[in-house]
């Protein structure tokens, strides 16, 4: 079975709304086996929306609207499934009074455009929806599947989970969807294809796929299988590969973040952190306490912008500053044994730099940055040249900063 997903709504289309449904649906759609093929977002428009689900309804096997379910004018939904399908709506009688129950529980008067929702194409059956007014729709057309839902995720997630999921599970044809997702540190995109190509190129099933994000690359790899296990095999088989020729510049093998890893190398090795921030503006302190449990082994940090700051908080020299300016290796080195020395941790990590836009010079262009890492086996400094806008360098910055955490905490 493939599967479409249409996401109606002409809030998707606009740069102050994103489609999460989707990203819900295709994962659980993966773990049944069935693949998505398509994903459209489509208005509030009558005519386009028909268009784009005649056009589905031709080419999938199952076809799921999202959205476009609720009592205004502008959720068109079932009408237009009504209308391609040529099935007249009924109102159901049980949906209404599911609707007048809800209202009458929360001590609110029905507007009469709530009837809308108890409104089915004819020959469907309705889903229940236990967090809101708009009952979902499911239809089966001349061998297909449609199945209409709720836009606001509360109500779409519970009821594909309770309504959709067990009449799903039979249709999927038996095969298993697998996914597994290596992430890589200080290689380019064009090395790690060059390195691995080979290797995946003798594959068909898992199939890969190879992405450059903020800090990473990532190769996704998704087997198709009988079983579970036979799938999470067939994985294994292409990981194992993969891993052994990019090595130690692999550092997630099932899509954990650069700060989990951290976290989870400093948990094993009993190793405490702290550090001192200027450019990046406390997002590597950010970073580390998104992690359940980063109590155990991140201290704390300081945001020193102000030359100020960095004398009295992590007893940065004067003279270094004056003698090499705020943004230089002697400054990052004294920021990280300062932090490390006053906090009482194991590691201490001192960034400073030029995030930009403005504040560059010939000798010190924007996304010039110096990390320095101290421990008990001496102080390491790194000078980098970031590309990118203000946001992207402070993330590169903080990224390059947790992968030297990485690499010293792994070899003790």
């Amino acid at each position: 079975m493939n599967a479409e997903i249409i996401a109606v709504g002409s809030e998707l289309l606009t740069p102050f709304r994103t489609d999460t449904n989707s990203l819900y649906l295709t994962d659980k759609l993966n773990t049944l086996g069935i693949e998505v093929h398509f994903k459209t977002v489509v208005g509030d428009d009558r005519a386009r929306l028909g268009e784009a689900f005649r056009v589905a309804l031709g080419r999938s096997d199952l076809v799921i609207l999202s959205g476009g379910l609720g009592p205004t004018e502008d959720d068109i939904n079932r009408e237009v499934v009504a209308e391609v399908l040529v099935r007249p709506l009924r109102e159901i009688e049980e949906i209404r009074e599911h609707i007048e129950k809800r209202f009458a529980r929360i001590g609110r008067a029905m507007s009469q455009n709530n009837m809308r929702q108890a409104m089915v194409p004819e020959g469907a059956m309705w889903l229940e929806n236990k967090n809101g007014t708009a009952p979902g729709i499911w239809i089966d057309h001349e061998g297909a599947v449609v199945i209409l839902l709720p836009g606001p995720p509360v109500e779409l997630e519970a009821m594909f989970e309770s309504e959709c999921l067990p009449r799903l599970a039979p249709l999927a044809g038996g095969q298993r969807l697998r996914s597994r997702v290596f992430k890589i540190v200080g290689l380019p995109e064009s090395e790690v294809d060059q390195r691995i190509a080979p290797l995946y190129k003798q594959y068909q099933n898992p199939s890969t796929t190879i992405l450059a994000t903020p800090g990473a690359v990532e190769i996704h790899l998704r087997a198709s299988a009988a079983s579970d296990e036979e799938a999470e095999a067939m994985l294994a088989e292409l990981g194992d590969k993969i891993e052994l020729a990019l090595g130690e510049y692999v550092f997630s093998t099932h899509g954990e973040s650069m700060e989990e890893i951290v976290g989870m190398y400093l948990v094993m090795k009993h190793k405490t952190v702290a550090v001192a921030e200027s450019c990046t503006g406390g997002l590597l302190s950010e970073r580390l306490t998104r992690i359940p449990g980063s109590s155990n082994f991140f201290l704390g940090g300081v945001v020193c912008y102000s030359n100020d700051l960095k004398m009295k908080l992590c007893g940065v020299p004067e003279i270094l500053l004056a003698e090499n300016g705020a943004v230089s290796k002697p400054v990052a080195q004294a920021l990280a044994e300062g932090i490390r020395r006053r906090s009482a941790a194991d590691i201490g990590l001192g960034i400073t730099g030029i995030a930009g836009p403005t504040g560059g010079s010939p000798e010190k262009p924007v996304g010039l940055v110096f990390i320095s890492l101290a421990d008990e086996r001496g102080t390491q400094i790194r000078e980098f040249r970031f590309p990118g806008n203000r946001e992207k360098i402070r993330h590169w910055a903080s990224q390059a900063a947790l992968e030297m955490v990485r690499r010293r905490v792994r070899s003790l």
